[in-house]
């Protein structure tokens, strides 16, 4: 097998840089340490959350505290904890492995996402070592449950206009915090709560650790929520709540910067969770599709839920594999970040803040395909899909909370192309000079040079390399054309970026199957080619929509034109028969009767 030195990638550098195959990582490497960990996940989903899911989401008082409780127990509350503060002190993707496998566990991801992320993360990163010492320990071991106050009725993804305050106390010794936070998970069990709030009239937020026990703290009741009903959501009210001068997180006016930076660890997190709810889900449906008869044989026979179990699992199988490459690059930077001498915690914020392009990719795709999952498996089910009675009822409402927080997919969407063009414009991304190339390819004698077909995916690798040309055409010309005014032009944005998520995903999943048939030799492979060459047509015809699109927004006369015979020309790919593809994908899966990649 060849080896490929790992170099430092920079984030959204693979629109302008090809990547071997043998420098991603893939699912099939993770090691056994890492498998055990998984797997002790899964004895968890099956001993504690399956077996009480109606306990749960009928919020039986004490219930999810008791499951955080054993959660700890186990080690699963402590995996991103460095040892010296009690936890198992394990890699960035080992941390995307757990959140992945408990991704199928309900209301119960939502209460663990937000006490080991959002709840935990900011002390690890931020704290300083009086902070890490005095709550990392109990949060790892979950004697503590924490929760993040970040929105107000007023600031949702505008979070710094956030009306919060704080006010230093007559004596100097306490910070007294006032004002009204909302959605505000696990905050109905939460022994410490991450409060958000602007001192004085300062400009930013300053980020706070208060405890419960410190007073002035009230609740409304639980919310009643679409789905995620099990997990804790209530509105929290402060009135002067006096915190301790030393239980200011990091520095004055900093707040704003932890929540961006947490919420990018939370978006590429939740990228992995969406992974395991959507192969949980698409088991229940193909095991029901095998047992389910009509006109005298199971509804796996039929191609209309043939196509469906195909276009699952390719989506699936596509998801995961950009999710697992992005977290392996966030774990090569923060390395090489520590090897040239930075900190530990600092490395860990700037490793992730690098690939935050990713992250928002990952985040916007992830929920999305695991929409479409639960939406074909509930059809699968057909009618008793739409019963309170089988599983898919509470799935569909579940999983739409997703496409919402972390930052909503339309944010997501406008910040992962402003991020681009703001790294371009810093001379941080060499996107200019690819981009003026693709302008003067536009108006050059098209080339028809041949590609070896012998080569493995050598036709494909073309295709990908002609939608990154599609892009660099059309994000150049916008930009071009708009300047500093791009970012009124929303809808513009996000067709940039759907071109630009569905390219990262094709190809992603064109290098972890490239990669494993080197591993495994290309006979053992065979649905692997079909899933990657499913998913690489579907990105094609998502580009060619969303660059049409794109295009007839600013574009006119010759330059559209032209604009648009370029794309036809970036979006040509080979016929697929999709139908032989997606039979072929799906009478695997039929038969192991699950998700089996």
């Amino acid at each position: 097998m060849e080896v490929v030195e790992k170099t430092a990638l920079k984030g959204g550098e693979f629109l302008i840089q090809e990547t071997p195959a043998q420098a991603v990582f893939i699912p099939e490497d993770f090691n056994e340490e890492q498998r055990m960990m998984a797997q002790a996940c899964y004895d968890f989903l099956r001993t504690e959350i399956y077996p009480n899911i109606d306990r749960m989401d009928g919020r039986e008082p004490g219930f999810m505290v008791q499951l955080m409780n054993k959660a700890g127990e186990l080690g699963l509350l402590g995996i991103s904890v460095p040892h010296e503060y009690g936890g198992l002190g394990m890699s960035f993707n080992s941390s995307m492995l757990v959140a992945d496998v408990l991704g199928a566990a309900g209301s119960f991801s939502t209460a663990f996402g937000a006490h080991t992320g959002i709840g935990t993360l900011p002390i690890l990163y931020y704290g300083n070592e009086a902070q890490k010492q005095a709550y990392l320990p109990k949060l790892a071991s979950g004697e503590w449950k924490a929760a993040y106050c970040l929105t107000e009725p007023d600031a949702g993804s505008d979070a710094n206009s956030g009306k919060t305050k704080a006010r230093l106390s007559a004596d100097g010794t306490h910070y007294l915090i006032t004002g009204q936070k909302m959605w505000i998970s696990n905050a109905g069990f939460a022994d410490l709560f991450i409060v958000f709030a602007k001192i004085d009239d300062d400009k930013n937020l300053t980020a706070f650790i208060v405890e419960k026990t410190y007073g002035g703290i009230t609740m409304n009741d639980e919310e009643k929520k679409l789905g995620i009903k099990g997990s804790s959501t209530r509105q929290v009210f402060f009135n002067d709540c006096p915190v301790p001068v030393a239980n200011m997180l990091s520095t004055r006016g900093n707040g704003f910067k932890i929540a961006v930076n947490i919420l990018n660890i939370g978006r590429i997190k939740l990228a992995a969770a969406v992974i395991g709810a959507a192969k949980e889900v698409m088991g229940m449906s193909v095991n029901y599709a095998n047992e389910r008869k009509q006109f005298g044989q199971t509804i796996a026979n039929f191609g209309a839920i043939k196509q469906k179990i195909a276009q699952m699992a390719a989506y699936t199988y596509a998801t995961e594999s950009a999710a697992y490459r992005a977290g392996q690059n966030i774990e090569d930077n923060i390395n090489a970040l520590i090897a040239e001498g930075m900190p530990e915690a600092e490395a860990k914020l700037k490793g992730v803040e690098q690939f935050a392009i990713e992250c928002a990719i990952m985040k916007v795709h992830g929920s999305e395909v695991l929409d479409f999952v639960v939406d074909e498996s509930l059809q699968i089910y057909g009618g008793m899909g739409f019963s309170e009675e089988a599983p898919m009822a509470r799935a569909y409402r579940d999983s739409r909370i997703t496409r919402i927080y972390e930052g909503t997919n339309e944010i997501n969407r406008m910040l992962l192309v402003g991020m681009i063009l703001k790294r371009a414009m810093a001379g941080q991304l060499d996107v200019l000079g690819p981009a003026m190339a693709v302008a003067k390819e536009l108006t050059s004698v098209p080339s028809f040079a041949t590609v070896d077909a012998s080569v493995l995916f050598a036709e494909e690798k073309e295709v990908i390399r002609n939608l990154k040309k599609a892009i660099l055409m059309v994000a150049g010309k916008a930009a071009q054309t708009f300047g500093p005014g791009l970012d009124e032009q929303q809808e513009l944005l996000m067709h940039v970026a759907d071109m630009i998520i569905e390219t990262y995903v094709a190809e992603s999943a064109l290098l972890r199957t490239e990669k494993l048939v080197d591993l495994r030799g290309q006979e053992a492979c065979q649905e692997q080619l079909a899933l990657a060459r499913l998913y690489l047509h579907h990105a094609v015809d998502q580009l060619t929509v969303h660059g049409k699109e794109a295009i007839n927004a600013f574009a006119t006369g010759d330059e559209q034109r032209v604009m648009l015979m370029g794309l036809k020309r970036f979006t040509k790919i080979n016929p697929l028969n999709t139908v032989a593809t997606g039979r072929q994908i799906a009478d695997h899966v039929i038969a192991q009767n699950k998700y089996p990649f």
